[in-house]
């Protein structure tokens, strides 16, 4: 009975993993179809998104059929609890992918006021951490958890660059608002998705210590 839960566990764990790897691609197609105006890449983000909506199910589905028919000890439980955890703050990561890719919509007919380049940066360390995050959580592993959590820092120092820019932009040229909020809007997503990135790192750190911790701050 042990082995075939621990298969089960692990199963629940590659389903996770699917999960984080598609929502990678949603934040990676999002920021693409963004900087190249590209609506139909846009469209395709807002699709997708029902596939990370049927993982996120799969999860819960998963983990409610490991407790009721393989009685698991506490730890296991532990572990359980965090994956559907972790599911709910990655679906949360794909609604702000697809929040992205609206505005990439709303952008569709203007020439850009600027030419992106920080915003695209500010993505591949988000998409970074959300690799480090849940490769900590399938490890077990704290000092990992730790570590991809300072990749947070360098994100919101990011978002601060771009948002002075952009507020000096507005303030030189009223022309320029609409459109210098739609980016501080992307901005934000992108920040709330390394939000959710730290959870996981947050969740993983309670899995192993039972220990809740608090390093969004």
């Amino acid at each position: 009975m042990r082995k075939v839960f621990d298969e089960e566990l692990q199963d629940l764990h590659n389903i996770l993993l699917r999960m984080g790897s598609v929502v990678e691609k949603q934040i990676y197609l999002c920021i693409e179809s963004l900087v190249n105006q590209d609506v139909e890449q846009g469209e395709e983000v807002i699709k997708n998104d029902d596939i990370v909506d049927d993982l996120q199910k799969e999860i819960e589905d998963k983990a409610i059929k490991l407790i009721a028919m393989q009685q698991p000890l506490a730890t296991d439980l532990r572990n359980i609890f965090t994956a559907t955890k972790i599911a709910t703050d990655l679906e949360r990561m794909a609604d702000h992918a697809v929040d992205i890719a609206k505005i990439t919509k709303r952008l569709k007919n203007e020439k850009y006021i600027k030419e992106l380049v920080q915003i695209p940066i500010m993505a591949d360390l988000v998409k970074d951490m959300i690799k480090q995050s849940l490769d900590a959580f399938v490890e077990g592993n704290v000092d990992k958890a730790y570590k991809a959590c300072k990749n947070d820092d360098e994100i919101d120092r990011i978002y601060k660059d771009i948002f002075e820019e952009l507020l000096l932009l507005m303030a030189k040229d009223s022309s320029t608002v609409t459109q210098a909020a739609q980016f501080l809007f992307v901005c934000k997503f992108l920040e709330r998705i390394g939000d959710h990135a730290t959870n996981i790192c947050e969740w993983t750190i309670y899995l192993v210590t039972g220990e809740q911790v608090d390093l969004n701050d």
